[in-house]
């Protein structure tokens, strides 16, 4: 790996890319804190490999040393172990107290603007950082005067606006917990996720835009507010509902005090918000996040694997009920302003971001790998229609990158640090990719983070190269799950990451690592639809579409193709239902429960949906049929009730894609 003082690279005629060495300032700051500190020897400090090797060998010094870098302040004495042996109930420096707010807001008045929110018309609106400070102590002392206090769940209906933001700081500010569900979400998703919750203020919408026109959302709100018992106050931003029955107060009147700045210091695994899972087996699980790894985990992405300043622009493409949200709003840590772009990113036309990116001279863009695929598709004159002189880092995550796409938008965007990064909603953060001094091959990521001691285990649980494999963690991280919510016992969050390999977490992806320590996602292991970053449980589907008489039941799987995602739905016909029929009602379900974006790409009526012989459908058999392996090498026929199915959808999808499975 490469030595963190060499010079800089060009890009090579394979498309790989060594960064300068003046693009890893902070990673090299770093390294003189540990040996100014005398936390390490020279040699640790080489070269990256060397570094990371350090970090996962000595957690407890890493961790330690980093906080003391980035300026958070640990108060559990130097005998006391900082980092648990156990990831399940882990205890992360024991004895400090925190606060994510107020780590956002440390040091004196910062200039310029903390947001600027960019609505889909072009309209921006900036925020400076003593009126977002203002905003947040406003809503938080409205929250105090409601009786909110730590460990209160403060729920939020709202689209990627400054509202957003305000709401995610000011609950975090009192110690209560956060939770964000996007407004495009059906009344029934949003339910099935917050009222688990039990949620005593939820901060909501009556409608969002998207691709030019106003989504008018207020029955939906409505039910959703019918629907959760436990709410004491109700915040409307924007105008309130138009029912005679409404109650709440508008957003507006809520921040336009002034009161005194106050925080809440809470321990360090105070929870902090609540993210959910897919709802791959039900019911959406709400990963329980704290204060203090937070704040470590970001900090160390933004400063240490993006080297991003103080008084950058960083623009992250996503929604609030995606992950990729969060680390956008954790960007306020290290003192950049954050671009929130509202609606449809590909409205009015598919060079949106790109445009966006360019006008606000932005510095670091994270991108869903899906909108990079469709812009070389469309044949984007990126860098000829946009000045993207200020753009150090395009970081690429949510679904694998192809290697074409990555060498289109190398040439694109030329000598600039493009980094296709790994992580999960699970940990808020990332596993693989964003190395500052390693180099970039097409189509792969460089190698993990600091910290994060990852892997790729056989069945048996051996480490392997050059062959999928398993992505593990075999050292804890600190922003793993404090735990599920509602999970009293452990034994849901222990099944989905410790129940095949005891004491290790086990991800769900399937990896295949390089001796270089580079490494391809080759997809989930799992059956969880990952379309264009937003991660969905086929249960989510499946409680839409088996609720319609023209079916009787379903099975969706996602595929990774060659950088593009392929999305079928398999559907077993009601007796006496006209298959296009039953076709055309499951795509307006869709499109009308959940959203739009998630209806399948084929919807595909078969003669049964196959089962194993306890009923569990078998999604990840027929996905593996449709990524070319054989039936019989699937499953085995005896332990499912038609295997004979499988092939038949093999058989249909083969005659609708030709040419894909031969």
């Amino acid at each position: 790996m490469t030595d963190m003082n060499a010079p800089a690279e060009t890009l090579s005629e394979s498309g790989s890319w060594t960064p300068p060495s003046s693009g890893a300032r902070h990673l090299a700051a770093f390294t003189d804190h540990l040996l100014r500190s005398g936390s390490v020897d020279r040699e640790v400090t080489a070269d990256y490999s060397s570094l990371w090797r350090w970090s996962i060998a000595q957690p407890d010094a890493f961790w330690r040393a980093f906080a003391s870098f980035s300026g958070v302040d640990v108060e559990t004495p130097p005998d006391v172990a900082v980092v648990p042996h156990a990831m399940s109930g882990a205890d992360w420096f024991p004895g400090t107290t925190v606060n994510y707010t107020e780590q956002v807001f440390r040091g004196p008045p910062r200039p310029g603007n903390a947001v600027l929110s960019v609505d889909e018309d072009g309209t921006t609106v900036g925020t400076s950082w003593q009126e977002l400070r203002r905003q947040v102590s406003s809503v938080a002392e409205f929250l105090r005067r409601s009786g909110v206090g730590h460990g209160d769940r403060v729920a939020a209906v709202l689209p990627n606006r400054l509202e957003a933001v305000v709401g995610l700081l000011a609950a975090a500010s009192v110690g209560a917990v956060w939770s964000v569900v996007a407004p495009e979400f059906g009344s029934e998703a949003i339910v099935s996720r917050l009222r688990q919750l039990d949620p005593v203020v939820l901060l909501v919408t009556t409608g969002y835009d998207y691709g030019g026109v106003r989504r008018d959302r207020e029955s939906v709100v409505l039910e959703v507010v019918g629907a959760i018992p436990s709410l004491r106050e109700i915040v409307w931003v924007g105008p309130m509902p138009s029912a005679d029955d409404a109650r709440g107060r508008e957003w507006d009147e809520i921040v336009s005090e002034d009161p005194p700045w106050h925080t809440e210091s809470v321990p360090f695994d105070h929870p902090l918000w609540v993210l959910f899972s897919s709802g791959t087996t039900g019911v959406p699980k709400g990963i329980v996040h704290g204060h203090g790894g937070v704040l470590l985990e970001h900090l160390k992405t933004w400063t240490l694997h993006a080297d991003l300043d103080p008084g950058d622009r960083l623009f992250v493409v996503g929604s609030t009920s995606w992950v990729v949200w969060n680390t956008l709003v954790s960007g306020l840590l290290r003192g950049a302003t954050i671009v929130l772009l509202d609606g449809n990113p590909a409205y009015p036309t598919l060079d949106r971001v790109w445009q966006v990116a360019a006008e606000h001279r932005v510095s670091v863009l994270g991108l869903g790998a899906g909108y990079v695929h469709a812009s070389m598709h469309a044949g984007l004159p990126i860098a000829d229609t946009n000045d993207l002189t200020a753009l150090r880092m395009v970081q690429v995550t949510g679904s694998p990158l192809s290697t074409d796409a990555y060498t289109w938008l190398r040439r694109e965007l030329g000598d600039l640090w493009l980094a296709s990064v790994s992580g999960g909603t699970d940990v808020a953060g990332i596993f693989l990719g964003g190395a500052p001094t390693e180099p970039v091959r097409p189509g792969r990521l460089q190698p993990p983070a600091l910290g994060v001691a990852a892997a790729g285990w056989d069945a048996d649980g051996r480490a392997v190269v050059d062959e999928p494999a398993e992505l593990v963690i075999t050292v804890p991280m600190p922003s793993m799950p404090l735990r599920f919510w509602n999970d009293e016992d452990g034994s849901r969050f222990h099944e989905s990451y410790f129940a095949t390999y005891p004491g290790v977490w086990r991800h769900g992806d399937l990896v295949e690592f390089a001796a270089d320590g580079s490494s391809v996602i080759v997809g989930r292991s799992d059956s969880t639809l990952n379309r264009n970053g937003i991660r969905l449980g086929p249960a989510d589907l499946y409680r839409v579409v088996e609720a319609l008489p023209e079916v009787r039941e379903a099975l969706v799987v996602g595929i990774e193709d060659a950088g593009d995602y392929y999305m079928p739905m398999f559907i077993d016909v009601a007796d006496g239902v006209d298959d296009g029929a039953a076709v055309d009602a499951v795509r307006a379900a869709i499109r009308a429960s959940l959203s739009p974006r998630y209806v399948p790409d084929d919807i595909v009526p078969v003669r049964t949906i196959p089962h194993t012989r306890t009923g569990k459908k078998l999604e990840v058999p027929v996905k593996r049929v449709l990524q070319g392996v054989p039936v019989d090498e699937v499953v085995d026929s005896g332990s499912v009730d038609d295997a004979a199915v499988l092939g038949e959808i093999r058989s249909e999808i083969s005659r609708r894609r030709p040419g894909w499975l031969s």
